[in-house]
């Protein structure tokens, strides 16, 4: 008896938390939600070889706190040292990687997705989103951290603006 009360009181629960979430976005979208319940600044991981993009996450992340690397081993370096609420991998690096089909693990974002995946306590509360336009090796570098428990996914740049809209609306 006393357990399906308590798992009553857990459906009650469910409900009210589901109704205001709901009711939250409902006010959101009217604009009439409190400006002040904005979330608060945020780590943000950018591994990308392209400086226009750096650019495009700095305006995107104003007021968060953004870490760039451009290659795979200051990538790790970063990521070793500090703790992101979310994680950004291109995969193509170099010029030479945008139209082959050659693997180049150690030079593309495939390296730090395979470090990731052998480090799995490193980052392990962080989102991570791949943006790379070549979309065989982004899919190389999710599969590869899924198998490792990891929660990663493909992100083509054309829609990572609905995909950051989503996980870190201001």
């Amino acid at each position: 008896m006393e357990i399906m009360q308590h798992a009553r009181a857990g459906r009650g629960q469910i409900c009210s938390t589901l109704f205001m979430s709901i009711w939250q976005g409902l006010l959101g979208k009217l604009g009439l939600s409190d400006a002040s319940r904005q979330r608060g600044a945020i780590r943000i991981f950018l591994l990308d070889d392209d400086v226009s993009r750096h650019d495009w996450f700095d305006t995107r992340f104003a007021g968060d706190h953004l870490d760039i690397a451009v290659e795979p081993r200051r990538a790790i370096e970063l990521l070793s040292q500090n703790f992101y609420d979310a994680i950004f991998l291109d995969h193509d690096l170099l010029p030479e990687h945008y139209k082959s089909s050659a693997h180049d693990d150690e030079r593309t974002g495939y390296a730090v997705a395979a470090w990731l995946a052998a480090n799995p306590r490193m980052q392990a509360a962080a989102t991570i989103l791949v943006h790379t336009r070549n979309a065989d090796g982004a899919m190389r570098m999710v599969e590869e951290m899924r198998r490792a428990g990891r929660r990663a996914e493909y992100a083509p740049f054309n829609i990572l603006p609905q995909k950051i809209k989503h996980y870190w609306q201001r």
